[in-house]
């Protein structure tokens, strides 16, 4: 149990039994009346983002989030088992936490894993990944110069744009906020 004079930018707070992330907070002291805290809170499972004002000292329950290092494993079918690297336990999370992040997650790769209550919230990877192209159309001589884009499929099934000149076979730098080819990785 925590007041509202304790609120910090990334706390999790649970409200009326949902899980709510701070991501932005103000204590306001007005000339007339009593202090309040606005806020603007993110829901930790639909991403849902609300302006919240609470009157100052207001108790608040902070939830315990444990966000944990650990490795995709493999896929067991309609959910994704990760390793924790601390403690060897497996964690079966379910497609839908994963959600996007699928889309750039190899067998092996590092993720950390947020769980509350023993339950999968979400799963974060790093800003980039590195994966290799598996299928792509070839370039035409020519198709050297900047400015056009073609699709191409990754190793773990996701189609990007890429440059012209990006080949098969070839390793490439992927944004996992939004999917965008950020570079080829030279060998």
């Amino acid at each position: 149990m925590a007041t509202t004079n304790d609120l910090k930018n990334g706390i999790t707070l649970d409200l009326d039994g949902q899980l709510w992330t701070v991501v932005e907070f103000q204590h306001v002291k007005p000339g007339k009346g009593g202090a309040f805290v606005r806020t603007t809170m993110k829901n930790v499972r639909t991403g849902k983002v609300v302006d919240r004002t609470f009157n100052a000292g207001v108790k608040v329950d902070v939830a315990i989030v444990d966000r944990r290092e650990m490795s995709y494993l493999y896929r067991e079918g309609g959910d994704y088992v990760f390793m924790d690297t601390a403690t060897y336990d497996q964690l079966h999370v379910p497609a839908e936490t994963v959600g996007a992040m699928a889309s750039y997650l190899l067998e092996n790769m590092t993720a950390t894993v947020a769980v509350h209550d023993g339950i999968p919230l979400y799963v974060e990877l790093p800003a980039s990944v590195e994966l290799t192209i598996s299928h792509t159309d070839p370039g035409l001589q020519g198709d050297r110069s900047t400015g056009g884009t073609k699709p191409a499929t990754l190793e773990t099934g996701a189609e990007i744009q890429v440059p012209l000149f990006v080949v098969i076979g070839e390793k490439v730098k992927v944004d996992t906020r939004d999917g965008h080819y950020l570079g080829r990785i030279s060998a």
